[in-house]
């Protein structure tokens, strides 16, 4: 043989060999997505730095609510979850259940042969068998076994553990039994993976109604004989119809960004219960609803310092049935005292108990007093100026006397120390209050506030008040507190009271803020900017999903709480509708010169 081809041979094939040893290894999806360990032990897998848990349940009760395992779903846990439903015939079932109903049926003759007392257990399941086999029969039943497998993953065993036990909680509550797959957790943690690979083979008979509530993915539904359209339901398409006046207040809170369609929904929603003979009162900071009052005959009020239009602050409302004179005058100062504290950059404990006989004082000088008739008081309502001479009369007034002056003389009291000359006898009332002083916004809010409240006060029918921009308002203790006072009393005068804000977090600073919020039974949240939507998710105690749902909204969507329910909603208006309320700068100007040229044809 040639030793010169052996070796040419042998020195090819090392090189072959080295070649493959120094071979690139080539790597696929496989090796990035797979954890870097994998330990498989009796009760749990650990993946790298992670564990995890797989469960089965084994025990359901004999009834079945619907919706019965989304509490589970809603736990903000990571988890797999897997159903496995297998048919099974329904033929072999009626053979089974022929056997057993002849089984139960021969043990109660024995024992009625015997004089043995009934056994209700013996009872239920003979009845339990009977109807079963019926619906068999008739095929509005079949009969499937069913799994149910969970896996559960957490950063630590003690963590899995406190999972474990809220799930033990959710399930025990409802009488349902879950179990660790001990020994099984290859299997368990596979089976709860997309593979449709069922290696626990835990299973259960059901029929189809059971079944059919362990269905996780429901939806409420929010609709009603009586009420208004709020919009359609995103998750099933229904209809959310409403009342908000069958609730045990009518307060609304709506929060949402600049832009996403809180003043178009809420103009809908005035338009649809201005059709059902509900009076609806507009505190408007831009201007943004004139609009609305001139195209259905409402009445629109433009509030600024040279406007013709005044509101006395001292105005009283007239007592109702049943409500002491006295109680009515002092609660009247008091909110003046609020009021005042607000025009003069608060008040110290001296100078506020001043303002208080100052007030009192003024009402007496016009024969406004407890024990004087009340029908006569509208004719003697005193004005800011009355109310400056007698603090410039009172020892130690004098720098209360001069701070005020600003607001009884030159421009200021033009709209301070006027007398009211408003006429509310439209369904649809509007103050505008666009053109007023930025600083002096807050005192013509509360004003405004206080004259609507008195207004309310005087007769009692079903009402909504409108706050645009609530946040005005509760830049100062005593307007957060007046606005409280009035989400909490006013559903005693059929009052509902919408408060609308774009910062929520502003809102929440001040205690009031969440005090109005618990006493509104309604909440419509729309889209959130990225910067406030964790606020919104502490407040209203949304899942992640719905949390995602707000930051990802459309115009018009979001979520609507009606008492203890909520749905994802999609505000919807008809073509007429929207033609009114429509707040597109387009539609506007469009609107706005076709207004200006019937003016001047009227001119002309």
């Amino acid at each position: 043989m040639n030793l010169n081809f052996l070796d040419n041979l042998m020195g090819k094939k090392k090189d072959d060999l080295m070649d493959k040893i120094f071979e690139e290894e080539t790597f696929d999806v496989r090796d990035i997505i797979a954890p870097p360990y994998v330990g498989v032990n009796q009760d749990h897998i650990k993946l790298g730095e992670r564990f995890s848990k797989s469960f089965f349940i084994f025990s359901y009760p004999r009834y079945l609510n619907t919706g019965w395992f989304s509490p589970v779903i809603d736990l903000n846990v990571p988890m797999d979850i897997s159903f496995f439903i297998h048919p099974i015939s329904s033929e072999l079932i009626l053979k089974k259940l022929r056997k057993k109903i002849t089984e139960v049926s021969s043990e109660i003759i024995e024992r009625e042969e015997k004089g043995l007392i009934r056994d209700p257990a013996l009872q239920t399941a003979y009845q339990d068998i009977e109807t079963l086999r019926d619906k068999l029969m008739t095929a509005q039943e079949r009969m499937f076994r069913f799994g149910l497998y969970i896996t559960i993953y957490d950063n630590s065993e003690k963590e899995l553990k406190e999972t474990e036990l809220t799930l033990r909680s959710i399930f025990e509550s409802r009488l349902i039994y879950i179990k660790p797959a001990l020994f099984r957790q290859k299997e368990g943690f596979i089976s709860c993976n997309p593979y449709g690979l069922d290696l626990l083979d835990v299973h259960t008979p059901m029929d189809t109604e059971p079944l059919s509530t362990a269905f996780p993915f429901i939806s409420f539904d929010l609709s009603s004989n009586e009420g208004i359209l709020y919009g359609v339901n995103r998750h099933n398409n229904s209809l959310v119809l409403f009342d908000r006046f069958s609730l045990e207040n009518a307060n609304m809170v709506v929060f949402a960004k600049s832009g996403s369609g809180k003043s178009y929904a809420i103009k809908l929603e005035i338009l649809r219960y201005l059709m059902q003979g509900v009076d609806c009162i507009i505190i408007d900071p831009e201007n943004e609803y004139e609009a609305l009052a001139d195209s259905i005959g409402g009445a629109f009020f433009k509030i600024s310092l040279t406007s013709p239009n005044h509101v006395n602050p001292f105005d009283l409302p007239l007592p109702g049935p049943g409500e002491n004179p006295e109680d009515v005058l002092r609660g009247n100062i008091i909110n003046l005292v609020g009021l005042l504290r607000i025009m003069l950059g608060g008040l110290s404990a001296e100078e506020d108990s001043i303002i208080d006989e100052a007030l009192t004082q003024t009402y007496a000088i016009k024969d406004i007093t407890a024990t004087s008739d009340p029908s006569k008081w509208k004719e003697n309502i005193p004005l800011m100026s009355d109310f400056e001479e007698i603090l410039g009369s009172m020892q130690g007034a004098e720098s209360l006397a001069i701070r005020l002056g600003k607001y009884t003389k030159g421009t200021f009291a033009d709209f301070f120390n006027q007398k009211s000359n408003l006429e509310m006898d439209r369904n649809l009332v509007i103050f505008g209050i666009r053109d007023m002083e930025e600083s002096l916004r807050p005192m013509a809010l509360y004003i405004i506030m206080r004259y609507v409240w008195n207004i309310v006060r005087s007769q009692i029918k079903k009402r909504i008040l409108v706050i645009e921009e609530a946040w005005l308002l509760m830049q100062s203790e005593d307007g957060a507190s007046f606005l409280f006072g009035l989400a909490k009393r006013g559903r005693k005068y059929y009052l509902g009271i919408t408060t609308i804000t774009q910062d929520v977090a502003d809102f929440m600073r001040s205690d009031y803020g969440k005090a109005i919020i618990s006493n509104s039974s309604l909440q419509l949240l729309l889209k959130q900017s990225p910067a406030t939507v964790e606020v919104v998710k502490q407040t209203f105690n949304l899942t992640e999903q719905e949390k995602y749902l707000l930051l990802e909204a459309g115009v018009g969507e979001g979520l609507f709480f009606a008492g203890k329910k909520h749905v994802a909603i999609a505000v919807v208006a008809s073509q007429t509708e929207d033609k009114i309320i429509t707040t597109n700068p387009k539609i506007v100007m469009e609107r706005g010169e076709a207004k200006r040229k019937i003016e001047q044809a009227k001119n002309q």
